[in-house]
């Protein structure tokens, strides 16, 4: 069921994805958008899914090609040829996505990439082993030599448009992936707020806005803090992926970062000004304010 003016979205931007698991399977699935892809389908509070992305876009075939990586925990620690565990050819595309895939692996892919004449390479981190900052600074580093742009959002739902990379900003933009951002329209009653309309704007690139929107369409709240643990539910429970291990770079874990993100793209959609109780340092990095 299409919220009333939601917008749709739509693309031109061809993709390639190397992935290996459940989260890579989550961001095609969320790309599909086929029937009952959401991964907390019938936990939305309501007797049945209402569809609430139905109609709304669908980028199957924006997807050219979808690669199967293997596990990296079972390859050996060190490759000496990567090319034993890529694709002999990659298909021509404007954008390569690569999750999860071996470090080694993933060193070679900028190559392999601009050898396809794939423009930009993201690199999603929702684990901190998928791409230490080290290896992160090396592929941007490889990725300028061969003009390709480059992005290791860590995780993938801090991804912003950025004017330097246009073809990175398009996937953001145009598909409505990255950093969240809502629409509401919202009721006031005997001291009480409720949305009415919930529009998204743009998602998570694993889905979770769609969900945070349903659980929010219709809720009543009387303080800020109702509202924020109504959205943090949401997150936890549609579930989020990002890693509960501790991130060295961050000194915090990937999941609460993704969390925050959440609750402060509610925020802003609803022009709150007050005090947001957000620690400095995760402020920091949902902001793109982190180096």
């Amino acid at each position: 069921m299409k919220e009333e003016g939601q917008i749709s979205f739509t693309s031109d931007l061809k993709l390639v994805v190397f992935y290996h698991g459940f989260f890579g399977e989550r961001f095609i699935a969320n790309l599909m958008n086929y029937h009952n892809s959401c991964p907390s389908f019938g936990a939305c509070g309501i007797d049945a899914c209402v569809q609430c992305k139905e109609n709304v876009y669908s980028f199957s075939k924006n997807i050219v090609a979808a690669f199967g990586m293997l596990d990296p925990t079972t390859m050996p620690q060190f490759i000496e040829d990567a090319e034993d565990f890529l694709p002999r050819q990659v298909p021509e595309a404007d954008i390569g996505v690569v999750i999860n895939a071996h470090p080694d692996v993933l060193a070679a892919l900028p190559e392999k990439l601009s050898e396809a004449g794939i423009e930009a390479l993201i690199v999603p981190v929702e684990e901190p082993r998928w791409c230490p900052p080290g290896l992160a600074k090396q592929l941007e580093a490889k990725c300028e030599e061969l003009g390709l742009e480059f992005a290791a959002p860590k995780p993938f739902c801090i991804l912003r448009e950025d004017k330097n990379k246009p073809i990175i900003s398009r996937f953001v933009r145009e598909m409505g992936l990255g950093y969240p951002a809502f629409e509401f329209e919202i009721s006031e009653k005997n001291g009480m707020s409720k949305f009415d309309v919930v529009r998204i704007l743009r998602s998570q690139p694993c889905g979770c806005a769609w969900f945070i929107g349903i659980r929010l369409r219709e809720f009543q709240f009387e303080n800020i803090r109702q509202l924020w643990d109504r959205v943090a539910e949401a997150h936890h429970s549609f579930p989020c992926t990002g890693s509960m291990e501790k991130d060295n770079e961050y000194d915090e874990t990937i999941l609460h970062i993704a969390g925050y993100a959440a609750r402060h793209a509610v925020d802003q959609a609803i022009e709150y000004e007050g005090d947001e109780d957000i620690p400095e340092h995760i402020r920091k990095i949902i902001l793109g304010e982190f180096d």
